[in-house]
């Protein structure tokens, strides 16, 4: 069994460059302003594999002070409950749902992206990731934006 993921809030000029070109690579390919990988990497003087090194694990800070709201993207196997399970999981925390993606399961897996305002939480929003990976049918969970 894998340790859940740990967070960290470092000040930009603290980490190492590679993190925040990888930040700004990301944005590139969010925004449009670059259309692929290679681009963005380029834009930002980076390698594309040090880019898909660390594109998972590096993700900018938004105060959450200003509105509250964050995206959640979550993994779920396709079978009956597991969308139900996350969203209890949620309510249980005090999130409120605002919006609810779910694409067409493929693989036997289907993504779920839902928006939900946090003004009421009961917990960190790493309190909230671990309760959602521990669930049942949950494969990987995440937060977008927020």
């Amino acid at each position: 069994m894998s340790e859940p993921a740990k967070y960290f809030i470092v000040e930009a000029r603290a980490m190492p460059e590679i993190f925040r070109k990888v930040a700004e690579a990301k944005r590139l390919l969010e925004t449009g302003e670059e259309k692929t990988v290679n681009g963005a990497a380029h834009a930002v003087e980076i390698s594309r594999s040090a880019f898909y090194k660390y594109k998972d694990a590096v993700r900018p800070f938004n105060d959450m002070l200003h509105g509250r709201i964050v995206t959640f993207q979550v993994l779920l196997k396709d079978k009956p409950g597991a969308l139900s399970g996350a969203l209890n999981v949620l309510a249980d925390t005090g999130v409120n749902i605002l919006t609810i993606n779910q694409n067409i399961p493929v693989n036997g897996c289907a993504v779920v992206t839902m928006t939900a305002e946090t003004s009421a939480l009961q917990d960190s929003l790493e309190g909230v990731l671990d309760s959602l990976s521990a669930g049942p049918g949950v494969v990987k969970c995440e937060i977008l934006a927020g």
